[in-house]
């Protein structure tokens, strides 16, 4: 999954690189710890024109009755996402791109019961663009108001180099699969099925990084700062004080 990532370039900056007209929203505070149901920002066609959007993180579907079902929605499984009810509507008509200058994921570690956060980007530090979905909510009681522009960032197996961490990544599409990606009228959905696929491992990287980043009330650049690993620790069988057994 992706539950945490780092947004810290100014939008200005993100548009150009997507090609996207910047956003007519304020900017959004640059942040290394981005977490669900945060504003991020998004690249989308809208109204034939890309865009870069500021949209909700956690997917609220149009039918919803509540925005609260987008707390649930912070990542949607590419296997199978044709048929799944919460996204086959916005995979055929509303994709996106999340865009992001890295992200955390934790690994268990042995004899631990902390699990070790690391920072993966990319190898030459360029945004990576995550595959996404969004969807606008109408609050069913609003005349001509209550609406919510919501999005999810779709995750796939993991490649080589994520594998050593977790088992699944986000989808981070190329600069020749955007076109085709974030086009409204592309309703080809098994071409744009097999553009969800684990990212070529050699353009990741990773390090270990603090626990800081596991509260969200934490931000600032220190948080992707290299750290030294946790040193694993053996479980010890109460009764007899020894090693446990595996």
């Amino acid at each position: 999954m992706c539950g945490r990532f780092v947004s810290s370039s100014p939008p200005d900056e993100i548009a150009r690189y997507f090609d996207a007209e910047p956003p007519a929203e304020a900017a959004l505070e640059p942040n290394w710890n981005v977490a669900p149901t945060s504003d991020v920002y998004v690249v989308l066609v809208d109204g034939g024109v890309r865009r870069l959007a500021t949209h909700h993180w956690g997917l609220v579907p149009f039918w919803a009755k509540s925005p609260a079902v987008g707390n649930k929605m912070i990542n949607a499984r590419a296997e199978g996402l044709a048929d799944k009810g919460a996204f086959k509507h916005a995979f055929r008509k509303r994709r996106c791109i999340l865009p992001a200058d890295g992200f955390y994921e934790w690994q268990k570690r042995p004899g631990q019961k902390a699990k070790q956060p690391y920072f993966v980007h990319r190898v030459d530090d360029e945004p990576l663009a995550f595959a996404g979905l969004w969807e606008e909510w109408r609050a069913p009681d609003a005349e001509g108001g209550g609406r919510l522009r919501s999005a999810t960032i779709i995750t796939t197996e993991a490649n080589e180099t994520m594998a050593a961490i977790h088992d699944r990544m986000p989808v981070v599409l190329p600069p020749s699969a955007w076109d085709a990606w974030l086009d409204p009228d592309d309703a080809d959905l098994d071409v744009l099925g097999r553009l969800l696929v684990p990212a070529p491992p050699r353009i990741l990287t990773m390090h270990p990084v603090g626990a800081e980043v596991g509260n969200v009330r934490n931000t600032g650049p220190h948080l992707v700062d290299a750290v030294e690993p946790a040193a694993p620790t053996l479980a010890l069988d109460e009764r007899a004080g020894r090693p446990a057994d595996p």
